[in-house]
Protein backbone atom coordinates (compact mmCIF):
# COMPACT_ATOMS: atom_id res chain seq x y z
CA UNK A 1 0.00 0.00 0.00
CA UNK A 2 1.68 3.78 -1.11
CA UNK A 3 2.50 5.66 1.95
CA UNK A 4 -0.17 8.42 2.85
CA UNK A 5 0.58 11.15 5.04
CA UNK A 6 -2.47 12.52 5.01
CA UNK A 7 -5.47 12.17 4.09
CA UNK A 8 -7.40 11.34 0.63
CA UNK A 9 -7.95 14.97 -0.87
CA UNK A 10 -10.66 14.47 -3.09
CA UNK A 11 -9.75 15.97 -7.19
CA UNK A 12 -12.26 18.46 -8.25
CA UNK A 13 -12.03 21.59 -10.97
CA UNK A 14 -11.03 24.21 -8.41
CA UNK A 15 -7.79 23.04 -5.96
CA UNK A 16 -5.93 25.50 -3.40
CA UNK A 17 -2.84 24.45 -1.39
CA UNK A 18 -2.29 27.18 1.08
CA UNK A 19 0.75 24.94 2.58
CA UNK A 20 2.79 24.04 0.01
CA UNK A 21 4.25 20.48 1.17
CA UNK A 22 7.39 18.87 1.46
CA UNK A 23 9.35 17.73 -1.57
CA UNK A 24 11.56 19.63 -4.22
CA UNK A 25 13.54 22.66 -3.22
CA UNK A 26 10.93 25.51 -2.33
CA UNK A 27 13.99 27.95 -3.45
CA UNK A 28 14.14 26.57 -6.83
CA UNK A 29 11.52 29.64 -8.12
CA UNK A 30 8.12 28.96 -10.19
CA UNK A 31 8.01 25.16 -8.24
CA UNK A 32 4.81 23.74 -7.72
CA UNK A 33 3.06 22.24 -4.48
CA UNK A 34 3.83 18.49 -4.70
CA UNK A 35 0.28 18.23 -2.93
CA UNK A 36 -0.92 18.71 -6.75
CA UNK A 37 0.90 15.82 -8.48
CA UNK A 38 -0.30 14.04 -4.73
CA UNK A 39 -3.10 14.50 -6.27
CA UNK A 40 -3.40 13.77 -9.54
CA UNK A 41 -1.58 10.48 -9.11
CA UNK A 42 -4.47 9.58 -6.42
CA UNK A 43 -7.05 10.28 -8.40
CA UNK A 44 -5.28 8.81 -11.85
CA UNK A 45 -3.46 5.84 -10.45
CA UNK A 46 -0.72 5.78 -13.08
CA UNK A 47 1.57 3.01 -12.16
CA UNK A 48 4.58 5.80 -13.23
CA UNK A 49 4.73 9.47 -13.94
CA UNK A 50 7.58 10.93 -16.02
CA UNK A 51 8.30 14.65 -15.90
CA UNK A 52 10.87 16.21 -18.91
CA UNK A 53 11.25 19.45 -17.33
CA UNK A 54 11.80 18.56 -13.69
CA UNK A 55 13.22 21.23 -11.98
CA UNK A 56 14.08 20.81 -8.60
CA UNK A 57 12.28 17.18 -8.32
CA UNK A 58 8.97 17.84 -7.09
CA UNK A 59 7.22 15.20 -9.25
CA UNK A 60 10.04 12.48 -7.84
CA UNK A 61 9.62 13.60 -4.17
CA UNK A 62 5.64 12.84 -5.05
CA UNK A 63 6.38 9.93 -6.83
CA UNK A 64 7.43 8.38 -4.16
CA UNK A 65 5.26 9.60 -1.28
CA UNK A 66 2.32 7.99 -3.71
CA UNK A 67 4.07 5.06 -4.21
CA UNK A 68 4.89 4.75 -8.14
CA UNK A 69 7.55 4.90 -10.09
CA UNK A 70 9.13 8.24 -11.53
CA UNK A 71 11.44 9.05 -14.65
CA UNK A 72 12.57 12.70 -14.67
CA UNK A 73 15.04 14.70 -17.06
CA UNK A 74 15.80 18.24 -17.43
CA UNK A 75 18.03 20.81 -18.96
CA UNK A 76 20.15 21.09 -16.35
CA UNK A 77 20.66 17.40 -15.77
CA UNK A 78 21.37 16.16 -19.53
CA UNK A 79 18.17 16.43 -21.43
CA UNK A 80 17.01 18.97 -24.26
CA UNK A 81 13.54 18.17 -24.52
CA UNK A 82 13.46 20.23 -28.17
CA UNK A 83 16.07 17.83 -29.62
CA UNK A 84 16.63 14.88 -26.76
CA UNK A 85 14.30 11.84 -27.87
CA UNK A 86 11.81 10.47 -25.17
CA UNK A 87 13.29 7.44 -23.85
CA UNK A 88 9.78 6.06 -22.36
CA UNK A 89 6.03 5.68 -23.88
CA UNK A 90 4.83 7.24 -20.31
CA UNK A 91 1.60 6.43 -19.24
CA UNK A 92 1.34 9.86 -17.42
CA UNK A 93 3.67 12.57 -17.74
CA UNK A 94 3.45 16.14 -15.87
CA UNK A 95 4.76 18.99 -17.22
CA UNK A 96 5.56 22.23 -15.99
CA UNK A 97 6.42 24.82 -18.82
CA UNK A 98 8.12 28.04 -17.89
CA UNK A 99 6.13 30.49 -17.53
CA UNK A 100 7.83 32.33 -20.85
CA UNK A 101 10.20 34.81 -19.76
CA UNK A 102 8.54 35.55 -16.19
CA UNK A 103 11.69 33.42 -14.13
CA UNK A 104 14.61 32.60 -16.05
CA UNK A 105 16.20 29.30 -14.61
CA UNK A 106 19.69 28.65 -16.55
CA UNK A 107 22.09 30.41 -15.06
CA UNK A 108 19.97 31.81 -12.21
CA UNK A 109 18.48 28.65 -11.09
CA UNK A 110 21.40 26.54 -11.96
CA UNK A 111 24.77 27.75 -13.39
CA UNK A 112 24.92 27.46 -17.21
CA UNK A 113 28.55 26.42 -16.69
CA UNK A 114 28.39 23.59 -14.99
CA UNK A 115 25.72 22.25 -17.29
CA UNK A 116 27.84 23.00 -20.56
CA UNK A 117 31.16 21.30 -18.96
CA UNK A 118 29.03 18.54 -17.57
CA UNK A 119 26.85 17.60 -20.94
CA UNK A 120 28.62 19.71 -23.54
CA UNK A 121 26.12 22.17 -24.22
CA UNK A 122 25.25 25.63 -23.02
CA UNK A 123 21.64 25.62 -21.74
CA UNK A 124 21.00 29.30 -22.54
CA UNK A 125 20.89 28.71 -26.36
CA UNK A 126 17.98 25.86 -25.87
CA UNK A 127 16.08 27.38 -22.58
CA UNK A 128 12.46 28.25 -23.16
CA UNK A 129 12.39 30.94 -20.55
CA UNK A 130 14.99 32.82 -22.95
CA UNK A 131 13.09 33.05 -25.59
CA UNK A 132 12.91 36.91 -26.22
CA UNK A 133 9.56 36.69 -28.35
CA UNK A 134 6.17 35.49 -27.22
CA UNK A 135 4.97 34.36 -30.80
CA UNK A 136 8.56 31.97 -30.85
CA UNK A 137 8.16 30.95 -27.19
CA UNK A 138 4.41 29.80 -27.83
CA UNK A 139 6.18 27.74 -31.45
CA UNK A 140 8.53 26.02 -29.04
CA UNK A 141 5.91 25.34 -26.26
CA UNK A 142 3.64 23.76 -28.52
CA UNK A 143 6.92 21.45 -30.56
CA UNK A 144 7.35 20.32 -26.35
CA UNK A 145 3.42 19.95 -26.07
CA UNK A 146 3.35 17.10 -29.27
CA UNK A 147 6.31 16.09 -28.83
CA UNK A 148 5.81 14.28 -25.16
CA UNK A 149 2.50 13.69 -26.04
CA UNK A 150 2.80 11.76 -29.10
CA UNK A 151 5.59 9.72 -26.94
CA UNK A 152 2.50 8.84 -24.87
CA UNK A 153 0.91 5.36 -24.98
CA UNK A 154 -2.29 4.65 -26.43
CA UNK A 155 -4.65 5.80 -23.21
CA UNK A 156 -2.01 7.62 -21.37
CA UNK A 157 -2.27 11.30 -19.93
CA UNK A 158 -0.64 14.23 -19.91
CA UNK A 159 -1.53 16.80 -16.82
CA UNK A 160 0.29 20.46 -18.06
CA UNK A 161 0.45 23.34 -15.43
CA UNK A 162 0.68 26.49 -16.62
CA UNK A 163 -0.16 30.15 -16.30
CA UNK A 164 -0.77 33.65 -18.05
CA UNK A 165 1.65 36.44 -18.07
CA UNK A 166 0.67 39.74 -17.94
CA UNK A 167 2.73 42.46 -19.52
CA UNK A 168 2.00 46.42 -19.98
CA UNK A 169 -1.54 45.74 -20.07
CA UNK A 170 -1.73 43.02 -21.92
CA UNK A 171 -2.27 39.63 -21.82
CA UNK A 172 -0.38 36.33 -22.67
CA UNK A 173 -2.14 33.43 -21.85
CA UNK A 174 -0.37 29.98 -22.18
CA UNK A 175 -3.58 28.16 -22.33
CA UNK A 176 -5.36 29.99 -24.61
CA UNK A 177 -2.51 29.34 -27.42
CA UNK A 178 -1.11 25.88 -26.03
CA UNK A 179 -1.84 23.01 -28.46
CA UNK A 180 -4.66 20.43 -27.33
CA UNK A 181 -3.73 17.40 -28.76
CA UNK A 182 -6.38 14.00 -28.07
CA UNK A 183 -9.18 14.35 -25.49
CA UNK A 184 -9.65 17.21 -23.81
CA UNK A 185 -10.28 15.70 -20.65
CA UNK A 186 -10.34 18.40 -17.37
CA UNK A 187 -8.74 22.35 -16.92
CA UNK A 188 -8.62 22.60 -12.98
CA UNK A 189 -7.72 26.19 -11.91
CA UNK A 190 -4.93 26.49 -9.14
CA UNK A 191 -4.97 28.72 -6.75
CA UNK A 192 -1.17 30.44 -6.44
CA UNK A 193 -0.11 31.06 -2.97
CA UNK A 194 3.11 32.53 -1.59
CA UNK A 195 3.59 34.44 -5.16
CA UNK A 196 6.98 36.83 -5.55
CA UNK A 197 4.29 39.01 -6.46
CA UNK A 198 1.90 39.13 -3.31
CA UNK A 199 4.40 41.48 -2.18
CA UNK A 200 3.75 43.88 -5.09
CA UNK A 201 1.44 46.68 -4.48
CA UNK A 202 -0.46 47.54 -8.25
CA UNK A 203 -1.62 50.41 -9.30
CA UNK A 204 -3.89 51.71 -12.78
CA UNK A 205 -5.91 48.53 -13.66
CA UNK A 206 -3.69 46.03 -13.15
CA UNK A 207 -5.31 42.78 -12.09
CA UNK A 208 -3.20 40.37 -10.59
CA UNK A 209 -2.55 37.17 -11.36
CA UNK A 210 -3.48 34.66 -8.84
CA UNK A 211 -4.41 31.31 -10.57
CA UNK A 212 -2.80 28.54 -12.90
CA UNK A 213 -4.37 25.79 -15.07
CA UNK A 214 -4.11 22.52 -15.11
CA UNK A 215 -4.96 20.76 -18.35
CA UNK A 216 -5.68 17.38 -18.68
CA UNK A 217 -5.27 15.43 -22.08
CA UNK A 218 -5.43 11.93 -23.19
CA UNK A 219 -4.29 9.56 -26.24
CA UNK A 220 -7.54 7.52 -27.17
CA UNK A 221 -6.12 6.57 -30.52
CA UNK A 222 -2.36 5.45 -31.39
CA UNK A 223 -2.45 7.14 -34.98
CA UNK A 224 -5.31 9.57 -35.60
CA UNK A 225 -4.66 12.61 -33.12
CA UNK A 226 -7.17 15.28 -33.26
CA UNK A 227 -6.04 18.80 -32.60
CA UNK A 228 -7.11 21.73 -31.40
CA UNK A 229 -4.70 24.80 -31.87
CA UNK A 230 -4.92 28.65 -32.21
CA UNK A 231 -4.68 30.39 -35.16
CA UNK A 232 -3.95 34.51 -34.87
CA UNK A 233 -5.08 36.53 -38.01
CA UNK A 234 -6.45 39.67 -38.29
CA UNK A 235 -10.32 40.32 -39.96
CA UNK A 236 -11.71 43.70 -41.23
CA UNK A 237 -14.45 44.37 -39.40
CA UNK A 238 -16.03 45.89 -42.49
CA UNK A 239 -16.03 42.24 -43.73
CA UNK A 240 -17.27 40.49 -40.93
CA UNK A 241 -20.78 39.05 -40.90
CA UNK A 242 -21.39 39.78 -37.24
CA UNK A 243 -20.68 43.30 -37.77
CA UNK A 244 -23.73 45.82 -37.96
CA UNK A 245 -23.91 49.11 -39.83
CA UNK A 246 -23.90 50.79 -36.45
CA UNK A 247 -20.55 48.83 -35.94
CA UNK A 248 -19.18 49.88 -39.34
CA UNK A 249 -19.67 53.45 -39.57
CA UNK A 250 -18.28 53.47 -35.89
CA UNK A 251 -15.63 52.35 -36.66
CA UNK A 252 -14.69 54.69 -39.73
CA UNK A 253 -14.94 57.70 -37.78
CA UNK A 254 -13.42 56.39 -34.90
CA UNK A 255 -10.34 55.64 -36.69
CA UNK A 256 -10.59 59.63 -38.49
CA UNK A 257 -10.49 61.83 -35.54
CA UNK A 258 -11.59 65.04 -37.16
CA UNK A 259 -15.40 65.23 -38.65
CA UNK A 260 -15.43 63.48 -42.33
CA UNK A 261 -17.59 64.07 -45.15
CA UNK A 262 -20.28 61.14 -46.11
CA UNK A 263 -18.06 60.83 -49.54
CA UNK A 264 -15.31 59.92 -47.14
CA UNK A 265 -17.00 57.46 -45.19
CA UNK A 266 -18.43 55.76 -48.91
CA UNK A 267 -15.27 55.27 -50.11
CA UNK A 268 -13.95 53.64 -46.67
CA UNK A 269 -16.85 50.77 -47.05
CA UNK A 270 -17.26 50.02 -50.69
CA UNK A 271 -14.38 47.74 -51.57
CA UNK A 272 -15.94 45.34 -48.59
CA UNK A 273 -17.82 42.83 -47.78
CA UNK A 274 -20.30 45.19 -45.61
CA UNK A 275 -21.13 47.48 -49.21
CA UNK A 276 -21.37 44.35 -51.68
CA UNK A 277 -24.06 42.21 -50.01
CA UNK A 278 -26.37 44.96 -49.78
CA UNK A 279 -27.40 46.72 -53.00
CA UNK A 280 -28.48 50.50 -50.99
CA UNK A 281 -25.43 50.02 -49.07
CA UNK A 282 -24.86 54.09 -49.66
CA UNK A 283 -28.87 54.24 -47.99
CA UNK A 284 -27.91 52.04 -45.00
CA UNK A 285 -25.17 54.92 -44.39
CA UNK A 286 -27.41 57.41 -44.48
CA UNK A 287 -29.42 55.90 -42.17
CA UNK A 288 -27.64 54.31 -39.43
CA UNK A 289 -26.08 58.27 -39.18
CA UNK A 290 -29.33 60.10 -39.08
CA UNK A 291 -30.86 57.20 -36.70
CA UNK A 292 -28.07 56.68 -34.57
CA UNK A 293 -27.72 60.67 -32.73
CA UNK A 294 -26.57 59.07 -29.49
CA UNK A 295 -23.24 57.71 -31.51
CA UNK A 296 -22.66 59.97 -34.34
CA UNK A 297 -22.87 63.84 -34.55
CA UNK A 298 -23.83 65.51 -37.66
CA UNK A 299 -21.52 68.67 -37.40
CA UNK A 300 -21.94 70.72 -40.65
CA UNK A 301 -22.88 70.53 -44.33
CA UNK A 302 -22.24 66.70 -44.95
CA UNK A 303 -19.97 66.18 -41.92
CA UNK A 304 -20.01 63.78 -39.26
CA UNK A 305 -17.82 63.03 -36.57
CA UNK A 306 -18.34 60.10 -33.63
CA UNK A 307 -19.92 61.43 -30.58
CA UNK A 308 -17.36 61.58 -27.30
CA UNK A 309 -18.55 60.43 -24.81
CA UNK A 310 -17.84 63.82 -21.65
Amino acid sequence: MPFKSEPYRPLTSIVSYPERGSGGNNRYRGNCSPKLIEDLIAFFKPEEICDYMCGSGTTKAAAQKSGVRSHLYDLHSGFDIMNCDIPERPEFIFWHPPYWDIIKYSDVMYKASDVQQKYGYDPTKLDLSRIAEWDDFVKAMNYAMMKQFTALENGGRMAVLMGDIKKKGKLYSMISEIVKPGTLENIIIKAQHNCFSDNIEYTGKFIPILHEYVMIVRKDNPMLIPVIMAKKSEMDIRDMPGATWRDVVAAVLEKNPAPVSLTFIYEQIEPHKKAQSNQWWKEKVRQTLQCNPDHFDHVGRGLWCIRRTA
